[in-house]
């Protein structure tokens, strides 16, 4: 087993696996040291299953040697974030009333995953019932760290998930993404992280502790996705996870579509970089252009522009107001729902917006923007509304940050944050790659053709390299 092997791809891990040169029970007990020597620092995994993890990392060992045809994630070291259930462990969204909540069965996409050959070796920290887009922490498992800088935050509320990730504590994440929850951490921690296609992967075993929920379509802004340190991680992990389940799965099935293309020479790409509603940080518009003039160089088509009909402020406020409704609906009694009359109006905008991105991707393959205005910034614990992040360009409005993640949720499109480059303080920049609606695979293809001519996934600094970044300006 070769020193690197906990900061490789998933896949290739499995490949390592099926080939011979590790064994599962090697790999996941090698993540575990890995989690004993590095978790501490960054506060990403909350709560391991060691025993039952080893017992099945050996199990997957035994099936290979009877030569069973192993799935995609076979004998796979994973973790889920903290809010999906897993049989045997706390569910609990970071909320301190439900800390002796333990799950007695898996979420849909942790059943799947495991069916996929995957071990769960355990759960990432959330932010306080998942309530915060751009920060990890709560009272009952404290505040994450990211690992490129332990003083700034991973994003949220999928902060563990990415962090865990990007640290090599784990080899594969699954999160949720309501306002940003996947993109934002995978931008901030230098990983890949995909929101899916509205009602694609399914959302059983994700709510809080409870009586259970019925079914509601107005689960359409939220989706849950893989976070991984390759795209073609995040297609294995949507491949293994994506469907219908409870009756639906008797009446149809759900297939990948193809890629659209799988080069970029003749590829179509859309892209807008800057709003001045939200405008992106320098160093974010650096790398941002950057990517668009390597995509340029190696033939790829870019136009500059958003989609006709789309307004860009209006609709990131419409985007709040559905958020509001959703909220509403969640929380009967709650404030914030709107008149019968205003919501029949956002919703005909709804889906206005969904049919403009329909007409534009008929013209272009894949639309690129920022995932964020900023790279990850200071830990900031101050209330909602008396937070400012502080940019070489001036404060700017916390509540600001889901303006760009707003667009690709509103419509239910496909969206990947994809790591394209560093700040001068080392900090990772993304680009968002949003795609045409239930052609995921289009938005993942073209992560992996950005990462030919960007670079793609880096295994953070160690502690001395993060010194001389900041003393010296050199970089690892």
């Amino acid at each position: 087993m070769t020193p690197d092997i906990l900061y490789r791809p998933a896949l290739d891990a499995a490949r390592a696996l099926r080939r011979g040169e590790v064994s599962s029970r090697e790999l996941t007990e090698a993540l575990f040291a890995r989690i004993d020597a590095v978790n501490p620092g960054l506060n990403a995994v909350v709560e391991q299953r060691r025993e039952q993890a080893l017992r099945e990392a050996a199990a997957a060992d035994e099936a290979l040697a009877r030569g069973e045809e192993p799935g995609p994630l076979h004998g796979v070291p994973i973790t889920v974030k903290e809010c999906f259930d897993v049989a045997g462990m706390r569910t609990t969204w970071g909320n301190p009333a439900f800390a002796d909540h333990v799950a007695a069965c898996d979420a849909t996409v942790v059943r799947r995953l495991r069916r996929a050959g995957a071990v769960v070796a355990g759960k990432t920290n959330v932010a306080f019932m998942l309530g915060d887009f751009a920060q990890t922490a709560n009272d009952l498992y404290g505040a994450t760290a990211n690992p490129w800088d332990p003083a700034r935050t991973p994003g949220g509320s999928s902060g563990g998930s990415a962090a865990a990730v990007a640290a090599g504590l784990s080899f594969l994440d699954y999160g949720t993404d309501l306002a940003g929850s996947i993109r934002i951490p995978a931008a901030f921690c230098g990983v890949y992280g995909l929101r899916p296609s509205a009602g694609i992967t399914p959302l059983g075993g994700l709510q809080p502790p409870g009586p259970p929920a019925g079914p509601s379509e107005m689960a359409y802004l939220t989706s849950v996705g893989p976070l991984g340190r390759s795209p073609r991680d995040l297609r294995a992990a949507l491949a293994a996870t994506a469907g219908p389940q409870g009756p639906a799965a008797l009446a149809y099935e759900w297939r990948l579509p193809a890629p659209r293309r799988v080069r970029l020479a003749g590829l179509r790409a859309g892209f807008v970089l800057d709003h001045p509603h939200v405008p992106v940080t320098g160093e974010v518009g650096a790398a941002l252009s950057d990517a668009v003039d390597a995509l340029a160089r190696a033939g790829a088509s870019v136009t500059e522009g958003w989609p006709e009909g789309l307004d860009p402020v209006g609709d990131a406020e419409s985007f709040g107001f559905h958020l509001n409704l959703f909220f509403a609906y969640q929380q009967p009694g709650a404030e914030g729902g709107g008149s019968l009359a205003e919501a029949l109006g956002q919703e005909r905008r709804r889906m206005a917006v969904r049919a403009a991105w329909t007409r534009y991707f008929g013209d272009f393959d894949v639309f690129l923007c920022p995932v964020n205005f900023t790279a990850a910034f200071p830990h900031d614990d101050r209330p909602f509304g008396e937070r400012v992040i502080d940019t070489p360009e001036g404060g700017r409005p916390y509540s600001a940050q889901p303006f760009w993640t707003a667009h690709a949720a509103l419509a239910g499109l496909p969206a990947v944050s994809a790591p394209i480059g560093r700040t001068e303080a080392g900090l990772p920049v993304a680009a968002q790659i949003i795609g045409p609606l239930y052609e995921d695979d289009t938005a993942i293809t073209f992560a992996e053709l950005l990462a030919d001519v960007t670079g793609g996934y880096e295994p953070p600094p160690t502690p001395d390299d993060r010194w001389a970044v900041q003393h010296t300006g050199s970089r690892p």
